[in-house]
C-alpha cells in the first residue's frame, strides 16, 4: 500500500479553490498528473485534457448537487446551555436501507466539535437518545449507530422542520480544516451538478475543475459524457473504513452509450495497431462516485445495465472493474480506502507499481490534494 511508503506534507493541502489563487485564474487552474502504463508520470495543466482524450471516448460524470449539509446545533439540557456541535447530515434513509436499523425518514448524521477557527474536528458519538438543539426549534434525536462496529455515524429523528428546509436556511458546505475559510456553496458545486431529489453531502471533487468552456472543447472533440448519479455521504476519517451505502442512478441512455462504446472499441484498437488512428472508446469515470455508480449496474460480463437504489458495492483489486477502463480522480491519502479502487482501476495497465510512481511524483512536483486540488487522470496502456 502506498500508506506504508508516503507521507503527504500538511503544506500540500489545497486551502481555497483555483480561481482564488490569483487574478485571472478560473476553476480549471489545476495540474494534471498522467499515469499510463509503465511510463513514467506526465505533468499537464487540467486545461490540456482534450488532448489526451480521443474522439469516441466517454466521460462519466456524476450528477449530484453538493448540500449545504453542515448545521450549527447544542447538546445540552434545552436551557440555553449545553455542548456546541456542528452537525454534518450525510445520508438520508428511504423505505429501505441496507444498513438495518433505518427508518423511512431517519437521516445518518456526523456530530462533530467546533474548533474555535470555522472548521471542526472529530467527537466521539452518542449516546443512544442524545438530543441536539437546531436553528428555529428543530430538534435531533440520536437512535442508533449505523454501523454497529462504528460510533462516527448515528441514525437520527429529526422534529420540528423537515431536514432540506433546515439545511436551506442555516446550512452550510462542509468543511474541514486544512481549509483557510468557508466558501459560498456555489464554489462546493460543479458545472454538471443538476437539480432534483438528493444530494451529496460532500462535492464529487473530481469535476470541479471542468468549466463550460471545457466541456465544450471536449465535445468538439468528439468526447461524449454520460450522466450517473450517487449521491455521496460524508467522508470518513478513519484509516481504510470503506464507503457506507449510498443512493445511485444509472439512467438507460448512460447503459445504452457505455455498451455502444465498448463494442466499438474493439475495432478501433485494431484499427490503431495497424497505423490508422487514435484508438478512442475507452470508459473514463470523473471520479471515484462515478466508478461506484457504474460498477455497481455492470454484471460479471462487463455488459452495464439501467439501474437504481442503494449500492454498498467496494471496488477492490480482488473485485476488479468492469465497465471502467480509465478514472479522473483528485489525489487521495495515503490511508484512504478509495486507493483500493484507483488499485482496481491501475491493474488494467499491468503494472502494480504505478500507484506507487505516480504518487511520489505527485509530492515531488509539490501537487496538492483534497477538493480544491490537482487531479489524476490513469488511461489504460
Amino acid at each position: 500500500m502506498i500508506a506504508d511508503l508516503l507521507r503527504v506534507p500538511d503544506e500540500l493541502s489545497a486551502r481555497i479553490p483555483a480561481e482564488q489563487r490569483g487574478p485571472g485564474l478560473g476553476r480549471d487552474a489545476v495540474r494534471l498528473l498522467v499515469s499510463r502504463g509503465a511510463a513514467e508520470a506526465g505533468h499537464h495543466d487540467f486545461g490540456e485534457l482534450p488532448d489526451l482524450l480521443a474522439a469516441g471516448d466517454v466521460l462519466v460524470v456524476n450528477t449530484s448537487r453538493t448540500l449545504p449539509a453542515a448545521v450549527d446545533g447544542r447538546v445540552g439540557d434545552g436551557r440555553g446551555r449545553g455542548e456546541p456541535v456542528v452537525v454534518h447530515f450525510s445520508t438520508r434513509a428511504d423505505r429501505w436501507h441496507p444498513a438495518g436499523r433505518a427508518v423511512a425518514g431517519r437521516w445518518a448524521v456526523e456530530l462533530r466539535s467546533p474548533d474555535g477557527h470555522g472548521s471542526t474536528r472529530p467527537r466521539a458519538g452518542g449516546p443512544v437518545g442524545a438530543v441536539v438543539r437546531l436553528p428555529g426549534g428543530a430538534r435531533l434525536t440520536l437512535e442508533a449507530p449505523v454501523d454497529p462496529g462504528s460510533v462516527r455515524l448515528w441514525w437520527a429523528r429529526v422534529t420540528g422542520v423537515r431536514v432540506p428546509e433546515l439545511m436551506r436556511r442555516h446550512g452550510r458546505p462542509i468543511r474541514y480544516g486544512y481549509t483557510d475559510r468557508d466558501q459560498p456553496l456555489a464554489a462546493y458545486q460543479t458545472v454538471f451538478a443538476a437539480d432534483g431529489p438528493g444530494g451529496s453531502a460532500e462535492m464529487p471533487s473530481a469535476a470541479r475543475p471542468f468549466t463550460a468552456e471545457l466541456v465544450a472543447r471536449l465535445v468538439s472533440k468528439g468526447v461524449q459524457f454520460a450522466p450517473v448519479s450517487l449521491h455521496t455521504g460524508v467522508a470518513s476519517a478513519e484509516a481504510f473504513e470503506p464507503p457506507y451505502p449510498e443512493r445511485f442512478v444509472v439512467p438507460p441512455v448512460t447503459a445504452w452509450l457505455v455498451n455502444a462504446v465498448r463494442a466499438r472499441r474493439g475495432a478501433a484498437v485494431r484499427r490503431h495497431r495497424a497505423g490508422r488512428g487514435t484508438p478512442g472508446g475507452r470508459i473514463v469515470a470523473v471520479g471515484t462516485t462515478a466508478v461506484r455508480a457504474l460498477e455497481s449496474a455492470a454484471g460479471a460480463d462487463g455488459r452495464v445495465r439501467a439501474a437504481a437504489g442503494w449500492t454498498e458495492l467496494v471496488v477492490t483489486p480482488e473485485r476488479g472493474v468492469r465497465a471502467v477502463d480509465g478514472l479522473l480522480t483528485g489525489l487521495h491519502e495515503p490511508t484512504a480506502s478509495h486507493l483500493l479502487m484507483l488499485e482496481a482501476v491501475a491493474a488494467r495497465t499491468a503494472d502494480g507499481e504505478l500507484l506507487r510512481r505516480a504518487y511520489a511524483a505527485a509530492v515531488r512536483r509539490r501537487y496538492l490534494w483534497h477538493e480544491f486540488g490537482d487531479l489524476h487522470l490513469v488511461l489504460p496502456d
